[in-house]
């Protein structure tokens, strides 16, 4: 395995030099912040970034997330330009010899939470999500509420350009059903795995966070079933998943060991976290450890060994703890302690045989 970590570059609260310093650290995961879906990643800044993480030793090992246009995952006539953009941008990447993109194909909304700082009962900061409190809300509540909570952090998918013109956006999916967004993903599929498979960029798509219906847009990327039905609309191993334990894992009824068993090896990429069930369609994202949350890490991670996964693997979401001030989720101290876990998974796994 590949141990990484996500860095956003210079505007990140942490410091490239405190990220090397964690042990066994191969590389980051980056993203330019702030670049709109659709605009090209131009070959100089994707080489400003890497130079950024070489100054310290470390390679951009992969890039999320490389944001898919509305027009495409709408399908609408503009679709085929956007697309065009996409496609540039994966050969700047492995031209700058990147080859990992993780991206989603979600309706306006990556991922949301209730409340990005839910003071825990040491003290420390959790994100939550409450399915109770978005049944009071209108959609663009939820964008006003994640910004409000922000405390001057640039969000990845909340991007305040995307709030100004919400309204439009969301009647942009109104007509759009679950089958209309899977061949939409078909159409854009077949657009670029030709170009990854001449460029050797392996595609990973991010499950939804939460994998339930949201706002009545659709999602395709919930759990096995979705998964799969992904998977068969194109053959081609360099078009794969993101396994995010914490997202598909925040639905008890995804039985997580038994996924990676059935598509194991499509999965290019693995987030690593916790959650703690607090409810129905309720739960907070706890600290990495078995323990401290409702997964079994070391039966994630053994399956993951046993399906010989060897690509890159990072600590998801973290608590805020020890009073740091970073953006919501991803701190330095809690983020550091995961990696550090599940690579005594690793180790433990490993020596003890599969």
């Amino acid at each position: 395995m590949q141990w990484g970590f996500r860095w956003y570059g210079k505007q990140d609260s942490i410091p490239i030099e405190h990220v090397a310093q964690i042990p066994g650290i191969n590389g980051v995961i980056g993203t330019l912040l702030g670049k709109l879906p659709g605009t090209v990643w131009e070959i100089s800044e994707i080489q400003a970034l890497q130079a950024q993480a070489a100054k310290k030793n470390l390679t951009v090992l992969g890039i999320e997330s490389v944001a898919v246009h509305d027009a495409i995952k709408a399908g609408t006539a503009k679709r085929d330009d956007y697309i065009d953009n996409y496609i540039q941008t994966i050969r700047n990447l492995a031209a700058c010899g990147i080859h990992l993109i993780c991206y989603s194909f979600k309706p306006i909304f990556g991922w949301a939470k209730t409340d990005l700082f839910y003071e825990n009962q040491d003290g420390s900061f959790s994100l939550v999500y409450d399915q109770a409190v978005v049944n009071q809300m209108e959609p663009s509540q939820m964008y006003q509420l994640i910004h409000s909570q922000s405390r001057g952090f640039k969000l990845p998918g909340w991007e305040a350009e995307r709030l100004k013109k919400f309204d439009e956006l969301f009647a942009l999916y109104q007509d759009v059903t679950e089958a209309d967004l899977l061949e939409n993903l078909r159409y854009f599929l077949t657009r670029i795995i030709p170009v990854c498979e001449e460029v050797r960029v392996k595609m990973a798509i991010h499950p939804d966070d939460p994998p339930w219906e949201l706002f009545g847009l659709p999602r395709i990327t919930k759990n096995l079933t979705d998964l799969q039905t992904i998977l068969n609309l194109v053959d081609s191993p360099y078009h794969g998943l993101t396994f995010c334990t914490g997202s598909l894992g925040a639905d008890p009824n995804n039985d997580l060991v038994d996924m990676i068993k059935q598509v194991g090896e499509r999965i290019h990429f693995v987030h690593f976290r916790n959650v703690a069930y607090l409810g129905e369609q309720h739960f907070k994202e706890s600290a990495h450890l078995s323990t401290q949350g409702s997964l079994d890490m070391y039966a994630i991670m053994k399956a993951l060994m046993e399906q010989g996964f060897d690509g890159v693997i990072r600590p998801d979401h973290g608590r805020t703890i020890w009073d740091e001030v970073a953006m919501p989720g991803y701190g330095l101290y809690d983020r550091a302690l995961g990696i550090s876990y599940l690579q005594g998974l690793h180790e433990a796994i490993l020596k003890g045989g599969l």
